[in-house]
This record gives structure tokens, sequence and C-alpha cells, in this order.
């Protein structure tokens, strides 16, 4: 795939550059003048490991992986993911499926429903893109656009898209295939809404259940698509699920990993032989204020710092004389637009540190940023990444 020429100057969010361009040749430091903060930051070598991770667990059970690039929409992670040996690229919108499609993705799932017909036109001009039906009215829009692959999604109760029944999936897979134009790929599904592990296998085995009635009824090509597979339970999603079918893993919040809501929930904790991810998401803040005991301001809010499954975490203190030290003791309490407040009951902070925090859920902490430097273990910068949001 084709990775365009990242152009970094004085519109890129924190990047010091009132005159002239980033000078990447040069590997400057972090902290050398060419930044300022907040800045988020990602270390290459994590996020190369987690690419690796990812691709070989796939290959070891048998999958073939479509990591959800609607994380990242960062062509310079995608190209690494795809020459890691991804089957293709999940989006969750055809405005990221036609940014993928822009730089060279082969294969692309839209793990979402389609009714736009602007997008369903664009969509039947094109090799090798899949979305998903779940009813009779959105095979009726889809069938009107000309010719579409289509995967039924099948759904769990209180959760998203999907049908609810193994009736309704029979019906709407026979549907589609009374509809001149279209061509059912296969069978998707979405497992990572689900709380506790024996509701994930209940679901998965119905999934199965249902993959097997389609099957028998003669709605499915020779060689299907059956996929499912976020990136909290794709150990159980391997383990439960196995058929004649391009099996197609979809987990995304892989490539970075975090310090908070997949650092819990990651499945290699249950199966720790297996992995392990590392979180590969910096953000630098600075300490802008100190206004009384047990209280600091850093100069980082909701503009910069994903927030949605959980505060950012303090994990390490820089003084202005370059030393270094843990954040123990310090805590995030709370995100306005531009301010952190920060407990520090136990600790140290002065206007003018640093703070690196480890983020939490990386699907919307790229989409604030749209350069990112990528740093070595030395913390100097080796390459930019642009996001396509």
């Amino acid at each position: 795939m084709d990775v365009p020429e990242v152009a970094v100057d004085w519109r890129s969010k924190g990047f010091w550059l009132p005159e002239g361009t980033f000078p990447l040749d040069e590997k400057p430091s972090l902290f050398g003048g060419l930044f300022t903060w907040p800045l988020l930051v990602l270390r290459r070598d994590a996020a190369e490991a987690n690419i690796a991770t990812m691709a070989a667990y796939a290959r070891r059970h048998g999958w073939e992986f479509a990591p959800h690039a609607k994380t990242t929409m960062a062509p310079g992670l995608l190209a690494e993911q795809m020459k890691a040996g991804a089957w293709g690229m999940t989006v969750a919108t055809p405005n990221q499926a036609l940014v993928l499609r822009k730089l060279g993705v082969p294969r692309v799932l839209i793990a979402n429903q389609v009714l736009d017909p602007t997008a369903l036109r664009w969509l039947a001009q094109q090799d090798e893109i899949y979305f998903q039906v779940d009813s009779p009215a959105g095979v009726a829009v889809a069938a009107q656009a000309g010719p579409l692959r289509v995967l039924v999604e099948q759904g769990h109760n209180h959760g998203r898209t999907g049908v609810r029944t193994l009736d309704e999936l029979e019906e709407v897979a026979r549907a589609v295939a009374a509809a001149p134009g279209l061509e059912l790929a296969g069978l998707t599904a979405y497992e990572g809404q689900l709380r506790s592990e024996r509701e994930v296998d209940d679901f998965l085995d119905k999934v199965k259940a249902g993959f097997v009635r389609l099957k028998a009824a003669s709605l499915l090509p020779e060689r299907p698509i059956l996929s499912a597979g976020g990136s909290a339970w794709f150990d159980r999603v391997v383990a439960r699920i196995d058929a004649d079918a391009v099996l197609l893993l979809r987990s995304g919040a892989s490539v970075t990993h975090d310090d908070g809501f997949y650092r819990e929930r990651t499945p290699f904790l249950r199966v720790p032989a297996e992995g392990p991810l590392a979180a590969a998401l910096d953000l630098w803040a600075q300490v802008i204020s100190t206004p009384e005991p047990g209280l600091a301001l850093a100069g980082m809010g909701k503009r910069d710092a994903p927030f949605d499954e959980g505060l950012p975490v303090p994990m390490e203190i820089r003084r202005p004389d370059g030393t270094s030290a843990p954040a123990t003791g310090i805590e995030v309490t709370k995100l306005n637009d531009h301010h952190t407040y920060l407990s520090t009951s136990g600790a140290r902070l002065a206007p003018g540190d640093l703070v690196r925090f480890g983020i939490s859920h990386p699907c919307t902490a790229f989409d604030k940023w749209r350069h990112i430097p990528v740093v070595d273990e030395d913390r100097r910068v080796v390459d930019v990444l642009a996001t396509y949001f």
C-alpha cells in the first residue's frame, strides 16, 4: 500500500515550527526544542512488537487478520500491518473505506451497515470491499446500487447492530440471495460489548450455529468469510469458532495497546504464553500550576487525551534538569478542555515539570492528533505518522 509523504510545519499540534519544516533526517530529541506540550508520541519498538505479536497469533491459530484501521487511520502503521501479513483492513464507515482504497489496501471490510446511496454506488464500483447487512430493508437499499458483496451480521441482545435470532439471520440471508446484484460473502459478528467469558462463549456458539444453518441452507459460497474478534475477547473467538471458511479476526486496538482499558482486558492475561502486548502511546504534558496543596494542573485536556474509557495514567515525571522519577502518588481526577487535574498526595510536582501519561483506549486518541512523532528507546524522533480522520 502507499504511504503518502508527511509534511509537518506550523499547522501541526505539538510541533514547534514557527518557520520551516520538521528536520526528521536529524533524528531530533523529543526534548530538544522542536516540540511543545502536550504531545502524543508513539514508541516504535512497542508498536512493531505488537504488530508482530498479533500477526503471529493469527497465523498460529489458522486465522486471517484484518486489523481495524479506525483505531489509528495512520497509513504508516497500516502499511506495517499489511507487511506483517494482514489479509486486509477493517473500517467502520464508507469514508474510511475510501481512504484505504486510495492508499491501495486491496481488501476492506466495513464492519457496519451501509445505507447511504451515494456510498453504495461507489462501493459497487470497487473490488473486494465488503459490508454488513442486518435487515431486509438494508438489503433492499443495497440491491438498488449494483453488484455488491455483503455479510450478514449476527448480534446479541442489548448489543449493537446485527440480527438477534437465527430465524432473522436466515431471513436476511435469503433476502440477499433473492436480490439481483448482491452476493452473500459470509457471516460476521462482534462480541466486544459482552462482559463475561460465559456470555462471550454462549454468543460465539450461537454465531457458529448461525454459520452452520446458513451453510445447510446452501446460502453461503464455497469459501465464505466468517469474521469476529475485537481486542478484548479474540482468544475466545479462536477457541470457540472453527469452520471451513476464511476465518477473520478484526482486533484494532492491539497495534498500540494502552495503559488502561485494554491493559485490564487484554486476552493475553488469560493466555499469557501467547503474548504479550505493550502500551505504545505516551502523552507528555507540562505542569503549569500548583495552586494549592495536593493539586497540580497540567496543560492537557479533552482535546488532547482520550477520556471515554478511563482517564490518562501518570507514569513518569521529568524535571527541567532532565532527571526522571516514577509518577508514584499522582492521579488524574478530571479533565477540562485544556487542563488536567492531578491529585498529588504523597508526591511532589512543580511548575515546569513534564509528566508522561499512558492513555486508556487508543481508538479515541489518534483522532485528536494530525501528526504523531515516532520515537526510539532514546526518545529521538525517527518518523512522523500522519492520521487520516
